[in-house]
């Protein structure tokens, strides 16, 4: 028997194949903002001082800071935690026992526009969707696409 050249085979199916992938992604990716959109609903009737902004940023204080506010253009030394909406950890400075500071400008939407409602010393949870924060990209193998992201923070200094 003869054997197709696979550059062959690759010509014919691929343009097929690459379109049931798409398919595939895409499916998954509205299944994960929809359940994105249920978590953030569930949050805010459980938390009655949650407060949606008009982006989709969910914030709830829980302790009020009393110093500083930042904007862009500071820098920040946070603790933070941060979960899928199932719980699962993707990254905590809080388990690393470290703190860690950064400049606001370089990080995603979510944090940029949360980080900005805070006062040094205080704690929020920020629920992300998934357009403020990694969008349909995600990131690396932790974060899905589209996926909506939960963190606990608390802002120790801007600086």
């Amino acid at each position: 028997t003869a054997v197709a050249d696979p550059q062959d085979v690759l010509m014919k199916f691929g343009p097929e194949l690459n379109k049931i992938l798409q398919e595939r992604t895409a499916g998954i990716m509205d299944r994960v903002k929809a359940e994105g959109e249920e978590f953030v609903q569930g949050f805010l009737d459980c938390n009655e001082d949650a407060v949606k902004t008009e982006s989709g940023l969910v914030y709830y204080s829980m302790t009020e800071g009393e110093g500083a506010m930042p904007t862009t253009s500071n820098t920040v030394e946070v603790h933070y935690h941060g979960t899928l909406i199932d719980g699962t950890v993707f990254d905590s400075s809080v388990e690393r026992g470290q703190t860690i500071s950064f400049p606001l400008s370089g990080v995603i939407k979510g944090w940029q526009e949360g980080l900005a409602m805070m006062k040094e010393g205080g704690k929020a949870t920020l629920i992300i969707p998934s357009d403020l924060a990694y969008g349909e990209a995600g990131s690396g193998d932790t974060i899905p696409p589209g996926a909506t992201l939960k963190f606990e923070v608390e802002l120790f200094k801007v600086q």
